[in-house]
């Protein structure tokens, strides 16, 4: 089970990093999807939410559920425990949460210059 939830969260991580490079490039290509409504408020929460658990000092509900289904303490993040067994590298906690609250940004940003589809009119 406790892989079954580290895939989930891959999914998330890459869902969230992911989109806002397919957001530049589909928009730059003329993808119409890039503004979808749904889509982009999703992504937009998505990493909203990260950075407000960041800001709050909160271990994300994946995290703390792989741990606990591995019998293992919960004493980083997601990201900082997979960029450090992949780099081999530790960063402070304060680096992480200054790249979501920058990434956050940067949606917010694409959000003005990218906007989403308006809302159909339901007449």
């Amino acid at each position: 089970m406790a892989d079954i939830v580290l895939v989930i969260h891959f999914l998330f991580v890459l869902f969230v990093i992911g989109s806002l490079p397919l957001i530049w490039a589909g928009s730059w290509m003329g993808l119409g999807f890039v503004r979808n409504r749904r889509f982009r408020f999703a992504h937009l929460a998505a990493i909203l939410y990260v950075t407000a658990e960041s800001l709050l000092g909160l271990i994300y509900p994946l995290t703390w559920l792989e741990d606990a289904l591995r019998g293992t303490p919960t004493e980083t993040g997601f990201i900082e425990r997979w960029l450090h067994r992949i780099l081999f590298y530790d960063l402070p906690g304060w680096v992480f949460l200054v790249a979501y609250v920058l990434f956050a940004l940067l949606v917010v940003i694409t959000f003005r210059f990218i906007p989403p589809q308006p809302r159909r009119s339901s007449r």
